[in-house]
């Protein structure tokens, strides 16, 4: 069966049931699964975990499902520009476990690469390493962390080939490729699909092994987080 779907809804058929743990790419409003989002939050499953670095802005990305309460719990690094995603964590009604940016992304690829455990500095001393063993390498503390999987990843990719192989542009090329190889099922929603051996190997940055289907993005808005301007410099 070809890897290719006619549409986002297609793309999803038969991978959601409610409880799921789903990996969701992005960094900020780059990246993120415009297209297959709001099919999640058609589809109506509930009582979600999902990881991903943030929960998108008002009205943008992963704030549907917030909105929508199918997200029981976000494993997450950055919380600010969601009012959403902070109201719902403080009043009790959003579990959280919150993540030093550089340790979500390794846990993440911990996952994608077998790998259930390993130590880091980070968070040594601190609420992050609370309840989890520490010990000591060289004269110097660490704290183990744990592998995350997901039993579906949804990824943003600029471009696919019929084959599932993979390019990202730039900051959408943060946290979707290591999220790609740590779920069960990975689904890539990608701006542009080409023919298998349309991409030069030397440029593939999520080999087709790990993507199971891909579905050309029906929504590319790409925003804007925070739009800095300065007057044009007179001629």
């Amino acid at each position: 069966m070809g890897k290719i779907y006619d549409s986002p809804a297609a793309a999803l058929d038969g991978v959601l049931f409610d409880g799921m743990t789903i990996m969701s790419g992005g960094f900020g409003l780059s990246g993120n699964p415009e297209s297959l989002i709001p099919e999640i939050r058609k589809a109506g499953v509930k009582d979600l975990t999902v990881i991903s670095n943030n929960a998108g802005a008002d009205g943008f990305g992963l704030w549907m499902l917030l909105q929508s309460r199918q997200i029981r719990k976000m494993i997450s690094s950055y919380v600010g520009e969601n009012k959403l995603f902070e109201q719902q964590y403080l009043d009790g009604t959003l579990e959280l476990e919150l993540n030093p940016q550089g340790t979500l992304a390794e846990r993440i690829r911990a996952g994608g690469a077998g790998i259930p455990a390993f130590y880091t500095a980070t968070g040594v001393g601190t609420v992050v390493s609370e309840g989890k063993p520490v010990e000591t390498f060289e004269g110097r503390d660490y704290v183990r962390e744990t592998w995350l999987r997901a039993d579906l990843s949804i990824v943003k990719a600029w471009k696919a080939d019929t084959a599932g192989n993979l390019l990202f542009r730039k900051t959408a090329r943060n946290f979707n490729p290591v999220m790609a190889t740590a779920g069960k099922v990975t689904v890539a929603e990608v701006e542009e699909i080409v023919e298998a051996g349309s991409i030069d190997p030397d440029e593939i940055h999520t080999p087709g092994i790990y993507v199971n289907r891909v579905v050309l993005a029906t929504i590319n808005e790409k925003r804007i987080e925070k739009r800095t301007t300065r007057p044009r410099e007179a001629a």
